[in-house]
This record gives structure tokens, sequence and C-alpha cells, in this order.
């Protein structure tokens, strides 16, 4: 047996379960219930800008304060000892062995009105804070869920970097502010880059968030697609041109992530 032969079940698998949904999705984003062609599933999202604005709107606040948190966690992780960064990378993907679900009710108990949150307030005499069943909430459970997902790639790219070409700045007359602005994060840029596309991609197509944290007040894209499929108002044409441009976007997105990234390996080199 050849060694390409060894490839044709996975090859089975991606075309039964990816390529077939996809050309379905494109079918049925085209054509009406009667099987007629038409383009009015895509002028009828027209009704739905205000989804698609703050689907994301949401997606780039939660990234950039992934960016804000993860950025700094991984270069520090990253200058610890080995035995410390193996510890502390564990720490950081010990809640994704969790189910999905079941971190999202935590937050659920922890910032509703009577919860964990709101407790400690009062108990230190504040005033209590509405924060689930609105957008900030939505946008904490993206925080929590996808944080990992930034600091990883960074981390992994900073990790990697010649600890020589930090001493070779400074023996040039660098502080340790022009090491880091000069070496370490345009170096680090398509970690940074990793980060962003595996952070905003998830959190621009999440509905279990906004549904559980949102209270269904702040409707995402996905909260919408899986509408038009499962919910009242039945409508797989609909919700199949939305998915459609939605991925349509998702790829612009992730392609543009890409040309930066070679722009910046080409810098680099």
């Amino acid at each position: 047996m050849k060694p390409k032969h060894f490839a044709y079940p996975y090859v089975a698998w991606m075309a039964v379960f990816v390529v077939v949904p996809v050309i379905l999705i494109i079918i049925y984003a085209f054509t009406t219930s009667d099987g007629a062609l038409t383009l009015s599933n895509f002028s009828n999202m027209g009704a739905f800008t205000s989804v698609f604005v703050r689907s994301f709107w949401l997606a780039i606040v939660s990234t950039f304060i992934c960016i804000i948190i993860g950025y700094p966690v991984a270069f520090i992780l990253s200058r610890e000892a080995k035995r410390v960064q193996r510890i502390m990378i564990m720490i950081i993907m010990l809640p994704m062995w969790m189910n999905f679900l079941l971190r999202t009710y935590a937050w659920m108990s922890i910032l509703e009105n009577t919860g964990l949150l709101n407790r400690l307030l009062v108990f230190f005499g504040l005033p209590r804070l509405q924060i689930i069943n609105t957008s900030a909430a939505v946008v904490i459970g993206m925080v929590y869920n996808f944080l990992p997902f930034m600091i990883l790639p960074i981390y992994s790219v900073i990790v990697k970097i010649d600890r020589s070409l930090f001493e070779a700045a400074q023996d040039l007359g660098a502080n340790s502010v022009s090491v880091f602005r000069r070496v370490v994060f345009p170096l680090s840029l398509p970690g940074v880059l990793s980060g962003v596309t595996m952070v905003f991609v998830p959190a621009v197509s999440t509905f279990v968030i906004s549904q559980l944290l949102g209270g269904g007040k702040s409707m995402l894209l996905g909260d919408l697609i899986e509408i038009q499929f499962l919910g009242s108002a039945y409508n797989p044409h609909l919700g199949s041109a939305i998915s459609l441009v939605m991925m349509l976007i998702v790829f612009a997105f992730m392609y543009v992530m890409n040309r930066f990234g070679e722009g910046d390996e080409m810098a680099v080199v």
C-alpha cells in the first residue's frame, strides 16, 4: 500500500462532512422552497444589518481585550523557567478541558443579580451591578472562553525568539522598552495575528454565549442562523444565505491576516 492511500479515509471524511454540507448551503442559499433560483435570500438579509454590526463589533472588542490581557501574560510566561512555563501552560489549558457549555453556565452563576460577584459587592457595601443579559456579559464570556487561543500562539512565538537578539540590542545601547518595541514585538507579530484569527473567528460566530449570558437580548449571527434552521422562523434558505455570507467574510478576514503574517515573516528575514 502506498503512503498516499492512508489519506483516503481523511479525504472521504472531508468530502462527506465538509464539502457536501457546504454544497448544500450554497444550493439552499440560491434557491427558494420550490427549488427555483433566486437572490432574494441575500436581499432579505438587509433586515438583519444590526445583527451583523453587533456580531462583528462584539467580536472585535473581545479580540482586542484578549490581546491586551493575553500578550503580557504570554510575554511574562516566556521569560520564566521551563518548569514554571509547563505549570502555567497547564493552568491556562485546564479550563479548556471542561465542557464549553458548563464554563458558560458557571459565568451565569457569577454574573447574575444574586450571583457571586454581586454578593461580594454587597458584602463590601458596594452597589449591585446589572451585568447578566447585557452585551458586557457576552464580551466577558467570549474573553474567558477564547483567551487561551490568544495566549498560546503568542507564547509559542516569543519563547522561540533567540535570546542573543535581546543581548545584542542591549549591547547597542537599547533599554528594555526599546528592546521590546524594536525586537520582541515585531518578531511576535505572527503569533499575535494567529491569536487574532483564532479568537475573532469563533467569537463572531458563537451563539451559546450570547443566549446564556446575553439572555437573547444581544442576538448575534450564530443565534440568527440557529433560529432560521431550528427556531419558529424556520427558513433554511435564508439561514444558508446568512451562513454563506458569514463564511466568505471569515475567509476574507483569514486571508488578510495570513497576508499580514507573510509580510511580517519577510520583514524578519
